[in-house]
């Protein structure tokens, strides 16, 4: 058996060089399912989003598209596809991801393992910070909050030492625990990451999207999950599945900047994302077209489902801009 703390096991079993998951050739979208995946409206909603942020700068005369977290580039892709002319002749995408720059992708992107910094427009995080390593902590039977170490072959878990000082800290302030097997996620690191992707903005917005909970719903027993070829599975991190754990939205935002928190459902409906089933009498005078417009309502429910991908979280923040009239309204 190897005994590691969670942090450093999933860091391993996710980006190690030679056998991390992350580092696979089918990427991401071989073992699970994004909302990039689901349909082709996500992207159409990032750019109409991109190009509300362009409004709100003043249309510079550089405009970045930073997707963080890129996978192999498919939401990079999308979302050129649907922007005009007039505002790819000024944009400057940006992939970030740790794994090597995928084949087939357009030469305007730059491929980066780090978040740029001093640019200027959009910052768009999908399912990123569910896969920054976290350790997790246990209240013992004598009140003490330790680490719990996890067995890489296995998956079984022990409590180990007691907490630093600084986790402590943060989970006195973003999830306090005290009875015997209460369990914290330490965000500390995620705190830290979006934080860093942030300050890369000299201008713009910053949008999270994740799994998540606020300090009003944090979940007691924590939230390790792995994913294989399409099925969530036990979270052993030995580098044959993904392992993720959803994110304490309200911690990550950074202090002294607009935010805004609000449902994937409701932000994307502003974005003119609908499940809504085209007018039956659209059959008659344009079936293909009323075929069309029924798999894109389709698509839009799975989108905005409040059972499924419309209930993850958006965490969005602005830059020295100001608040999108387009949210207006949304979330707090």
């Amino acid at each position: 058996m190897t005994w590691m703390r969670w942090a450093p096991a999933v860091e391993q079993a996710l980006y190690d060089p030679a056998r991390g998951f992350y580092r696979r050739p089918e990427g991401p979208a071989g073992h699970f399912r994004t909302s990039v995946h689901a349909s082709p409206g996500f992207a159409r909603a990032v750019a109409r989003l991109l190009l509300e942020v362009d409004e709100a700068l003043g249309r510079p005369e550089e405009l970045a598209l930073v997707d963080v977290g890129a996978g192999r580039g498919e939401l990079l892709v999308g979302v050129l596809a649907e922007l005009p002319a007039r505002v790819l002749a000024r944009l400057r995408p940006y992939g970030v991801e740790i794994a090597g720059r995928p084949a087939g992708l357009p030469s305007t992107v730059l491929w980066t393992d780090e978040p740029p910094r001093g640019v200027t427009g959009l910052l768009f995080a999908n399912e990123w910070l569910d896969n920054v390593p976290l350790d997790a902590g246990e209240v013992d039977e004598d009140g003490v909050l330790r680490y719990v170490e996890v067995d890489t072959a296995t998956g079984e878990e022990r409590p180990g030492e007691p907490v630093s000082a600084a986790d402590a800290a943060w989970a006195a302030r973003w999830w306090p625990v005290g009875r015997p097997g209460d369990r914290v996620e330490f965000g500390g690191p995620r705190d830290a990451a979006w934080a860093r992707a942030v300050a890369g903005l000299e201008r713009g917005l910053a949008v999270a999207v994740d799994y998540g909970h606020t300090a009003d719903r944090r979940p007691p027993f924590g939230t390790f999950t792995g994913f294989r070829d399409g099925r969530e599975v036990m979270p052993v991190p030995d580098g044959s599945c993904d392992v993720t754990a959803h994110v304490a939205l309200d911690s990550i935002a950074v202090p002294g900047v607009h935010s805004l928190w609000t449902t994937q459902r409701e932000a994307l409906r502003a974005l003119g994302v609908s499940g809504a089933r085209p007018a039956l009498a659209l059959a008659s005078s344009d079936p293909a077209g009323y075929l069309r417009a029924l798999s894109g309502a389709g698509e839009g429910a799975e989108l905005t489902d409040p059972g499924g991908l419309g209930a993850f979280g958006w965490l969005a923040q602005t830059v020295r801009m100001p608040p999108l009239e387009i949210f207006e309204g949304l979330g707090a």
